[in-house]
């Protein structure tokens, strides 16, 4: 199939990320008020915005890292050297930190009324942020995978804040995840957080559970879409989406 891009215009964006703003004619898009759905940011603010830290106690640290040495010596490790004496501390606090994701993040969202002038239903260009760079673990073996994300929606009543998008990635992602389920919690998020006309998610990843082990598969990259709304109808938009993401090889 070819994705090549269509006529659009860019501007540049901080951390290696860009905004897209179409400017190529799209059909009216509009939507009744009696099917006009509410935002979680109109009655559930807070939900976006809350912290849960994740609360382990000096023993318990004391007793993983216990484990970890154990599993590192049992494995070939030569343990208590100088170079190692600290290494099951620190792993651990490495997949800590990795994993806060779960915690939540205070300035996730920040959402802004459209700025399609015309009327909240007006017609209003696909917005698409990426490529956000971003790292996850994988469930089924512990090991990373990593790679670049690409967030497209087409607003409805409200905008979200530019750097929100990076930070949604972030959030599901810096977790115990799969890439598939990743890509549906941002397309889900999206819709509940600003009820979207449609979202779009393309996200491009290497994962070291295939690399590392089993088949040893160093070239191959998984690629993921999901779409919502608007974009499941309207291949032109889809194609349009695919070709603001760059060059795939």
């Amino acid at each position: 199939m070819d994705h090549s891009p269509m006529p659009s215009s860019a501007s540049g964006h901080p951390e290696g990320s860009s905004t897209v703003k179409d400017q190529t004619q799209q059909p009216m898009l509009t939507a009744s008020p009696v099917s006009r759905k509410r935002t979680e940011l109109e009655f559930d603010a807070d939900k976006w915005s809350a912290t849960t830290p994740r609360e382990i106690t000096a023993d318990q640290w004391r007793r993983f890292e216990v484990y970890m040495e154990e599993i590192f010596a049992a494995f070939g490790m030569t343990v208590g050297s100088q170079s190692t004496t600290d290494t099951p501390r620190r792993f651990l606090r490495a997949i800590f930190d990795a994993t806060n994701g779960y915690e939540g993040d205070e300035k996730l969202v920040t959402a802004f009324p459209t700025e399609c002038h015309g009327g909240s239903d007006c017609r209003i260009s696909q917005v698409v942020e990426g490529p956000i760079p971003f790292f996850s673990l994988c469930e089924h073996h512990g090991l990373p995978f990593h790679g670049k994300a690409y967030v497209g929606y087409i607003a409805h009543e409200h905008i979200l804040g530019i750097s929100k998008l990076t930070r949604l990635v972030r959030h599901f992602a810096r977790r115990f995840s799969l890439q598939e389920r990743l890509g549906h919690q941002l397309a889900e998020a999206l819709e509940r957080i600003v009820a979207p006309h449609g979202v779009a998610i393309h996200l491009e990843a290497v994962h070291l559970c295939t690399q590392m082990r089993g088949v040893r598969e160093i070239e191959s990259t998984t690629r993921t879409t999901h779409w919502r709304g608007t974009y499941e109808t309207d291949a032109d938009l889809r194609t349009e989406f695919l070709g603001l993401c760059g060059p795939r090889g």
